[in-house]
């Protein structure tokens, strides 16, 4: 079962949408699926309904609303993949996360205070690694997050489990920047890196010609471990 909900900002002064995904019967606990740069897309519906028929109540808030609300690309079509790429230059991401401690809020109110975990791809994988370090999310998972070398400096806040699936062949993520990531989180106690040789960004897509099946679903695999760990 399917929803749009609204959601009210920290501020309680505007609201946003999300898209909502519940399981047939009584939740394990919610999961905030964080979007690519491409929007709440039909890509991050199916990573939302692939968790509800998990036990989950899964929310994808959309957190390119201030922007413009309804934002959905696909990147296998060259100019939305380009637009894309403008709209992540103009996101703020600092209010980002604040919008996702929003969700948070809200997830724990509709599964009646079970714990929430987050789950983010591309930029929103960035997100889940800031998600972990700067709110009360009880567990995080970030697919080729980008940028968090810039991020390292908040990596002792990280007080709650993270994961990070990180392709060995990322286009955005280089590989000194994997190296910076590993030296620098490898021995962190809350923090669990997966590589995935020879692999490219999005290779954990939904739809669409980036996905390698047999690595997305080791990553998915590990990922609903985590969960079910993380989350009881």
């Amino acid at each position: 079962m399917s929803e749009t909900a609204s959601i009210s900002t920290l501020s309680g002064d505007n609201t946003f949408s999300a898209y909502v995904a519940r399981p047939d019967g009584q939740a394990k606990a919610a999961v905030i699926v964080i979007q690519e740069i491409f929007g709440v897309n039909a890509g991050i519906r199916q990573k939302c309904d692939k968790l509800a028929a998990n036990g989950y109540i899964a929310i994808a808030p959309d957190l390119f609303w201030r922007l413009q609300p309804g934002i959905e690309l696909d990147p296998d079509v060259e100019t939305e993949f380009q637009q894309a790429l403008g709209w992540m230059g103009k996101f703020n991401q600092d209010q980002g996360v604040r919008d996702i401690q929003a969700t948070i809020n809200f997830a724990r109110e509709q599964s009646r205070g079970k714990k929430v975990g987050a789950v983010g791809y591309c930029l929103g994988g960035r997100l889940a690694f800031m998600t972990a370090a700067r709110t009360d999310i009880d567990a995080s998972v970030g697919y080729y997050a980008v940028g968090v070398d810039g991020l390292l400096g908040e990596k002792e806040a990280i007080a709650n489990p993270l994961m990070l699936h990180i392709p060995t062949e990322d286009g955005f993520v280089p590989a000194e920047v994997q190296k910076v990531m590993h030296d620098a989180l490898d021995d962190h106690t809350k923090v669990t890196l997966h590589d995935y040789e020879g692999l490219d960004h999005g290779f954990a897509t939904e739809i669409g010609q980036r996905r390698d099946e047999t690595a997305a679903n080791l990553a998915d695999s590990r990922t609903s471990a985590f969960f079910a760990e993380h989350l009881a």
